[in-house]
């Protein structure tokens, strides 16, 4: 099992953003994680990637405890956030080298994930003249620096026009299906799950209101007809 996750709550003063969240993600499965502004996605992935240490219940990724075992389960995630953190000022290779040096890896492995993202015509160019399709390639590319066994990707393809949503939804899924990594993606793109996920959990106000794969959930309807009548619940 990739990921465990076991009765996860987390409170900003009085406001739940997760109330006791529990699920699970076996390896090299693909799960959509959906939910509206403030469900708790982004809190659950920061938790799970050790940025945010105050919660009750726990979780593990790769069965390292994200309370007790914070380094180990750094090095096995590659983490692209919602708003991707570059250094607009560096060249796309000399800023992966850079993160390479801090990840003290073998300075080949830019050169694997510069190709296998599709950067080779850009690693010359710095960051600020790329377009946003590209500046989340070179966030992925980040990501999989460390030839991490799992990835959380956090709105990866969010602002982008129609032929980068594309190329981004489909660089995402051929990394995972050739390496049989780990996804869990948050997205607000129905399409996207279901182009690339096996399965879809949604949280809604902090709760877990849904959990089933993907061929299961669209024997019934489509997925933003199931996502609008479950979330616009009281």
């Amino acid at each position: 099992m990739s990921i465990k996750v076991e009765n996860i709550t987390k409170k900003y003063g009085d406001q739940i953003a997760l109330n006791q969240v529990s699920f699970s993600i076996q390896k090299g499965e693909i799960v959509g994680f959906l939910g509206p502004n403030g469900a708790g996605k982004s809190t659950m992935m920061k938790i799970l990637t050790t940025y945010i240490s105050t919660f009750e219940g726990n979780a593990w990724v790769n069965s390292y405890s994200v309370s007790d075992e914070k380094i180990k389960v750094q090095k096995c995630i590659g983490y692209l956030p919602e708003h991707n953190p570059l250094y607009l000022d560096m060249y796309v290779r000399e800023y992966l080298n850079f993160n390479a040096e801090v990840y003290k890896i073998d300075k080949a492995q830019v050169e694997i994930v510069i190709e296998e993202t599709g950067l080779l015509s850009e690693a010359h160019k710095k960051i600020e003249q790329l377009s946003k399709g590209y500046r989340q390639r070179v966030g992925l590319a980040n990501a999989l620096l460390h030839n991490p066994e799992v990835l959380i990707l956090d709105e990866p393809t969010t602002g982008l026009d129609p032929n980068q949503l594309i190329e981004i939804r489909d660089l995402i899924k051929k990394v995972a299906k050739e390496s049989g990594k780990t996804v869990l993606l948050s997205t607000h793109i129905m399409q996207e799950v279901e182009a690339i996920c096996d399965r879809v959990i949604i949280l809604n106000k902090g709760n877990l209101i849904h959990d089933k794969s993907i061929k299961e959930t669209l024997k019934e309807t489509s997925l933003e007809n199931l996502f609008t009548k479950l979330t616009s619940q009281k």
